[in-house]
């Protein structure tokens, strides 16, 4: 066989090779529907080898007309989890038996707080469960952790949007970051470190606002 060609061969299965692991790594999917709220809707994605998704739609601000289609924001982001947040989903989604059984409480005359969906698969098992409240001490700690998670993966959004359209909002929200960020309500901020690094690099916006996201990338251990 010609060099040339055996070499091909192995570009193409190492690509395979590469594609299927990709594929076949396990996967945590947390979804979020709740009509009225910001934002109406959130999906995140976790592998368990670092990629993650985030997407989400709803109004653009609590003052925007529920009926106007036109004031409708979707939001798509790329990003990567910490190995150590990734261990820590990944160890409670076994720790809830991967969402195969039901997990919700099924107390009745509990607040709706937004249909959620956890699920997850691998190349061995997959497991999906529908939920208002749950009872399950892992279930609840995951729940509170991929919404943190969602919550700075929204501030992000809100930056980006703040500092093209209306650069005065920007110290209100990151303040409202620092608080969040004390009491330990913020997970992941590095996910949202080029917006942060645009804020701080941006000479049009006031000093007071660009410390506060330096403050805030070195609380996170970044810079």
């Amino acid at each position: 066989m010609p060099r040339p060609f055996q070499i091909a061969c192995l570009v193409v299965f190492c690509s395979v090779l590469s594609y299927s692991q990709t594929e076949s790594a396990p996967v945590v999917t947390f979804t979020v529907d709740f009509p009225g709220s910001q934002p109406e809707h959130y999906s995140i994605r976790v592998q368990s080898d670092g990629p993650a998704h985030y997407e989400s739609s709803g109004r653009l601000s609590a003052d925007s007309a529920e009926t106007d289609s036109h004031d409708k924001d979707s939001f798509d982001f790329d990003f990567a989890v910490a190995p150590e947040t990734r261990q820590k989903i990944f160890e409670l989604a076994a720790k809830a038996g991967y969402f195969q059984k039901d997990v919700d409480s099924r107390h009745k005359g509990l607040a709706f707080t937004g249909k959620k969906t956890l699920s997850y698969k691998d190349a061995r098992r997959s497991g999906e469960s529908n939920y208002n409240y749950s009872s399950n001490p892992a279930v609840q700690d995951l729940t509170t952790l991929l919404q943190s998670l969602a919550s700075t993966l929204e501030f992000g959004h809100r930056l980006q949007y703040d500092r093209h359209y209306q650069k005065l909002a920007l110290d209100e929200e990151l303040k409202r970051m620092e608080g969040m960020a004390r009491s330990n309500e913020l997970v992941e901020v590095t996910a949202i470190q080029p917006i942060l690094d645009e804020i701080i690099a941006d000479q049009s916006v006031i000093n007071v606002t660009r410390a506060r996201a330096q403050r805030l990338l070195e609380r996170a251990g970044v810079h």
